[in-house]
């Protein structure tokens, strides 16, 4: 039986919000071992002067505990 763990996580994006969750997944796996999935809880994109400057996920990261 194995024991996983939530944590919450925003990452942020220039291009897209799927680039968003990519960064945000790449850098958790980096920080967590055995990352097992995410799920993208919340999106948002900021606007300046008219356009979107940037894309923002709130991500919920899953990783098995050890």
């Amino acid at each position: 039986m194995s024991v996983a763990r939530v944590t919450e996580i925003i990452a942020s994006s220039n291009t897209s919000f799927e680039d968003a969750v990519e960064q945000g997944v790449k850098r958790a796996c980096e920080t967590l071992k055995n990352v097992e999935g995410a799920w993208v809880q919340d999106q948002k994109a900021i606007v300046q002067d008219g356009k979107i400057a940037e894309y923002r996920v709130n991500l919920k990261v899953t990783f098995i505990l050890q």
